[in-house]
């Protein structure tokens, strides 16, 4: 798992400035989902350690290679209506929760069980490269400033600001990804409840992405990213300090569509507004790695090393106080141009 997450650091750096010089990112595309299928297939005939290692490294490589470019074809063939993104978004988000719903059915299967995982993944790689087969190509104009362009932007405070106020939130996740089903059931939750609470989330995650795009207009995305910033404290702070409540526990992961639907919507579309032309891709590319790959590596690993000398409840504070900072450095960071800029 480990080895998976440092994929998203690598990967995307890697492979977003071959998209950025050659302009034609769904053949790479295609050609990354191919090699996911075909990594992820050795498992389907080795399961010795080794193999597991090499196959899932080479797997997640390709996989997490392909995604933002993904995110970069998409916004560009939205162009002038790139607030609709999250209406295609959400699909993935459906995607999770049929997968959560019909998965524990299958597994229960008799003489299948846990056997039958990496055939389905199997199957739904294969499904996911046909898919790409069907999906045509952007014409982006040529940018001969390229790398400068790419520099200048990198540079520009705002930027970085964003970048950073970014892995802060991801981070931030760190102890409710990872800890967040042990610390109820420590608390008396029982399994079915614990289950419903985690897919609540991702219900109040589906159901803001059919309504954001409307907000990014009236609001701007820099405007949306601080109000999620704001909210994903006040998460943290109510698992922290109210988790004996199933009333406020349900409200907290409601605020789910705060803290990732809001968050990744908000940030694609400064991502596409503040990376320019042909920066595009390597601009999706380093978002990913600071966030979900940086961000999420930091956070697994400081909330695990705080688990254990901690308390719980310091630990969700420690993770509130962390997106309090990132909220902190974006409102700095805008501040020069003011919270609506750059528009959606």
């Amino acid at each position: 798992m480990a080895l998976i997450m440092a994929t998203k650091i690598v990967a995307p750096n890697v492979w977003g400035p071959i998209a950025d010089h050659t302009g034609r990112r769904i053949d790479l595309i295609r050609i990354a989902s191919l090699l996911s299928v075909a990594a992820f297939g050795v498992l389907l005939f080795r399961t010795d350690p080794l193999s597991m290692y090499l196959a899932l490294t080479a797997y997640a490589f390709f996989w997490n290679a392909s995604l933002p470019q993904f995110e970069a074809i998409t916004l560009n063939h939205l162009r002038s209506d790139a607030h609709r993104y999250s209406r295609i978004r959400l699909w993935g988000s459906v995607g999770f929760i049929v997968a959560v719903l019909l998965m524990p059915i299958l597994l229960k299967v008799e003489d299948l069980g846990l056997s039958v995982l990496p055939a389905v993944v199997f199957f739904l790689l294969v499904a996911i490269w046909l898919t790409t087969l069907v999906v045509s190509e952007y014409a982006t104009q040529r940018d001969t400033r390229d790398a400068g362009e790419f520099l200048d932007v990198l540079r520009q405070p705002r930027t970085v600001a964003f970048l950073v106020a970014c892995l802060l939130a991801q981070a931030s996740h760190g102890p409710y990804y990872t800890f967040f089903s042990i610390y109820l059931a420590d608390h008396g939750y029982s399994k079915e409840t614990i289950g419903i609470l985690w897919a609540l989330g991702v219900a109040a995650e589906v159901g803001v992405f059919f309504s954001v795009h409307r907000w990014l207009v009236r609001f701007g995305a820099a405007n949306i990213l601080l109000v999620a910033l704001a909210l994903t404290v006040l998460r943290w702070v109510m698992i922290a300090t109210l988790v004996d409540s199933i009333l406020f526990l349900v409200l907290a992961q409601t605020l789910h569509a705060a803290s990732f639907g809001l968050l990744h919507a908000a940030a694609i579309h400064l991502v596409h507004s503040l990376f320019p032309g042909k920066t595009q891709g390597r601009g999706q590319a380093l978002y990913s790695s600071v966030s979900f790959g940086a961000g999420g590596a930091i956070g697994s690993l400081a909330s695990g090393i705080a688990w254990a000398h901690w308390e719980p409840v310091w630990v969700f504070l420690l993770a509130a106080g962390v997106a309090l900072l990132g909220l902190f450095v974006a409102l700095r960071g805008f501040a020069a141009v003011g919270p609506r800029e750059p528009a959606a």
